[in-house]
């Protein structure tokens, strides 16, 4: 397995100076979120500057397994909607342009909905995964869909009903077994079921079960990823372990971007060595 860290926890800092800090700290990939608000927001990059920052990645001896293009798939107004197929087409289109030597980076995404809404719109959300499954593996992608706490896509059955109900093969998981650990299904349980079918992974820390819960940095909470590094292993994961800081965590006034990263980074790799499970 390998150590990565999303961008999405430092949306205002630059590019060029989020790929150095990254290859300073010590990780081996990053995920870059290109949606409204992000300093590599999709628009903003014509041609030229995204064969800048592949070629910066690549400078720092950096992998890219991911990028964030988070657009929900239900949203209900129709323009909405439109905007969002915009954005997911575009940002299928930004991983082929941003291919390393093996695969294009997987587009991680979200479903939308409520959770309360399931019934109604598990065949819409069928319908949709598939059309952008189609687009994607015409061009070589593969969809990491988000579970989300809250969220119509919120358990692993739903998950791996999806999943069955989709039938394509570029149809994977972004596995961000915080969301599962809120709503209070153990490590034992979430890991078995999804690992085999992840093609990227988050992780965060935090305390409490839903409604009273709180996601944090890691290191601040309760979440054990020396057990959780295990279990990935035994489970047969080898992708990489993408550390993400929570928008609730960036609205504190004191929020340190890098900090957060130099920290985050103190605590997995502490965790990697105890669970003797090898990095790379």
């Amino acid at each position: 397995m390998k150590l990565c860290y999303s961008t999405w926890s430092m949306p205002k800092l630059p590019v060029d100076e989020i790929v150095p800090a990254l290859a300073r700290i010590g990780y081996d990939s990053l995920e870059l979120t290109v949606i409204p608000g992000w300093s590599t927001e999709l628009d903003s990059m014509d041609a030229a500057e995204r064969r800048r920052i592949r070629a910066l990645i690549d400078e720092h001896h950096l992998e890219l397994p991911a990028i964030a293009g988070h657009r929900p798939l239900l949203a209900a107004d129709p323009e909405v909607h439109a905007e969002n197929w915009r954005r997911l087409k575009g940002a299928v289109d930004l991983a082929v342009e941003w291919a390393g030597p093996a695969d294009p980076p997987a587009l991680d995404t979200t479903a939308g909905g409520k959770t309360e809404e399931w019934d109604d719109i598990k065949v819409r959300l069928v319908e949709e995964t598939g059309k952008l499954c189609d687009y994607a593996a015409a061009r070589g992608v593969v969809v990491g869909l988000e579970p989300h706490v809250h969220e119509a896509l919120e358990t692993p059955d739903r998950v791996l009903w999806l999943i069955d109900q989709v039938k394509r093969p570029n149809l994977k998981v972004t596995f961000d077994i915080s969301h599962f650990n809120v709503i209070g299904l153990p490590i034992e349980e979430t890991v078995p079921k999804l690992a085999p079918h992840s093609a990227f992974t988050h992780v965060k820390d935090e305390r409490g079960i839903v409604p009273d819960f709180q996601f944090l940095i890691p290191g601040e909470g309760v979440f054990d990823y020396v057990k959780y590094l295990r279990y990935m292993q035994a489970a047969g994961y080898a992708g990489h372990i993408g550390v993400e800081i929570s928008l609730m965590v960036q609205r504190r006034p004191d929020y340190d971007a890098i900090a957060a990263a130099e920290q985050s980074y103190r605590v997995l790799d502490a965790a990697f060595r105890e669970a003797g499970v090898p990095r790379g």
